[in-house]
């Protein structure tokens, strides 16, 4: 029995050193989703930019407070209350880019999260194409060390939140 406890504890300690050395080679965890919806370019680009209608198709959503109003959209600033699983939470949302009809780049911070989503619209063949780019990192070295093993989860999460939007736009 004792040889098989100093087994299972060595493994215990190569498997605790693999995931601390996530946090240090892996510094951000990056990916991109993409939609096609059939609406014109200009019709998308301004419901998606619309803060009224962000809860029409983010179901998480619960509220959205504009704490900074800019001249020019960039450096605006939302408090936005979403709702994961039954737990409240409180995001903080600033627009970092924004170029009518072509791009528009938010950072996010969700407690320790660092997320900045970088959404690029295009039109080809009368279709409207958004890609997001999502680059995500902490302050916290765990939560740094964690973050690239829910990259699914997140490439989920975000492909869905397009999905909605999607639907939301060609319902009619």
């Amino acid at each position: 029995m004792n040889k098989i406890a100093k087994i299972i504890f060595k493994l215990s300690a190569v498997l605790l050193l693999i995931f601390l050395a996530t946090g240090l080679l892996i510094k951000e965890t990056s990916y991109q989703v993409k939609i096609q919806i059939n609406k014109p370019l200009v019709e998308v680009f301004k419901v998606f930019n619309d803060s009224s209608k962000w809860q029409d198709w983010m179901p998480e959503l619960r509220s959205v407070e504009v704490v900074e109003a800019r001249p020019g959209v960039v450096g605006s600033v939302y408090k936005m209350l979403l709702e994961n699983e039954g737990e409240m939470m409180t995001a903080t949302k600033k627009i970092m880019a924004y170029v009518p009809e072509e791009k528009t780049t938010f950072y996010f911070r969700v407690d320790e999260v660092l997320k900045t989503d970088d959404y690029s619209f295009l039109t080809r063949d009368h279709v409207t194409i958004i890609t997001k780019s999502v680059v995500c990192k902490s302050d916290s070295y765990l939560l740094q060390c964690l973050l690239p093993y829910f990259k699914r989860t997140f490439i989920s999460a975000d492909q869905k939140y397009l999905d909605n939007f999607k639907a939301y736009l060609e319902k009619d």
